[in-house]
């Protein structure tokens, strides 16, 4: 399938795989970029640029496709130096990098010179159009039902997406409810290039997370995920467990009142455990409304070629088959 997506990535098929926090390991991006998607490893998961680049290493021996690196910028007691990240990356040979939360204005000059495409991860309009005028190549446009932080505009993809497509020159992917080949056809309908996955990719054999995590994915229903620290303005999309209802009690015990440090315990430190050691109920991990279409734990290869075959299939069968014969 050629989009303005594949083009620009040099990619098969416009399927990206988000940077997520101790998802986005070598194994991981590696699989994705193989099976003809961009695999992301995710840059921060990695404590220091050296890991960074030793990881980056690991992912060159795995695959010979192109595949980049996630890099986000959000407010943090103490600021990644995120010269040597990008230091990092660049002397990998990387060439696409993804980036998210702030923009990446001030990094972008150290980017371009290494001749790096910036897709940036955008949850409005507003946001989007200010990457392009920085010069970004592609941004990714995040609905509401995204997992992690949708914003605070509560836009879902059905009126996000063609809003998107009506403002912007440079292509963009759909993210947020996207899991099968018609998630794709219908992004490419409402005006993107492609879309980004996260939560369907964490339910890979791939992904190198505990197996509690995968099963707690399949298991889950659309209805199964919470939104917190929207009283902080910093909007989470979460899978709810006894974590994640603990935060909530807090947030309506303190009110008006809530610092981001009555609910530090649940949310920062929790992904090691969550993902590595498999205890779901440690806190707060990012998981998408999509899950209530997540049904089982394929091969990336087997769910790259299913999305792909579907997409094919309704795009030339029933959406063709719609239209009326035309009169001789």
């Amino acid at each position: 399938m050629k989009t303005r997506i594949t083009e620009l990535f040099g990619i098969r098929h416009p399927i990206i795989q988000g940077g997520m926090h101790y998802v986005g390991f070598a194994e991981l991006a590696a699989a994705v970029s193989n099976a003809g998607g961009l695999g992301l490893i995710t840059g921060l998961t990695q404590k220091t640029p050296e890991l960074l680049a030793k990881e980056i290493a690991r992912c060159h021996e795995m695959t010979d496709k192109p595949f980049g690196v996630n890099l986000t910028f959000l407010p943090t007691f103490s600021a990644p130096p995120y010269p040597e990240y990008i230091a990092a990356i660049a002397e990998g040979g990387i060439r696409v990098v993804e980036t998210a939360g702030r923009s990446p204005e001030a990094h972008m000059p150290a980017l371009k010179a290494a001749g790096i495409k910036v897709i940036h991860k955008c949850t409005s309009v507003r946001h989007a159009l200010k990457a392009e005028a920085i010069g970004c190549d592609a941004v990714s446009v995040d609905g509401f039902e995204c997992g992690g932080h949708p914003g605070e505009d509560d836009l879902p993809n059905m009126i996000l997406l063609p809003r998107a497509a009506e403002e912007l020159r440079i292509p963009f992917v759909a993210s947020g409810g996207m899991a099968d080949g018609r998630s794709l056809v219908a992004a490419l309908a409402l005006g993107a290039d492609g879309m980004n996955m996260g939560t369907r990719f964490i339910a890979t054999q791939e992904a190198p997370v505990h197996d509690n995590v995968k099963q707690a994915i399949v298991k889950a229903g659309e209805l199964d995920t919470r939104l917190v620290m929207r009283p902080l303005r910093n909007t989470e999309r979460v899978l709810n467990n006894a974590g994640v209802e603990r935060i909530l009690e807090i947030e309506r015990e303190k009110g008006a009142a809530l610092q981001i440090s009555d609910v530090y315990d649940q949310v920062a430190g929790v992904y090691p455990r969550v993902m590595v050691e498999g205890e779901m109920d440690a806190g707060a991990w990012s998981c998408g409304m999509v899950a209530g279409l997540i049904r089982d734990v394929p091969t990336v290869k087997q769910l790259i070629d299913r999305i792909m075959d579907q997409a094919h299939g309704l795009i030339t069968a029933r959406l063709a088959g719609m239209l009326a014969a035309q009169p001789a």
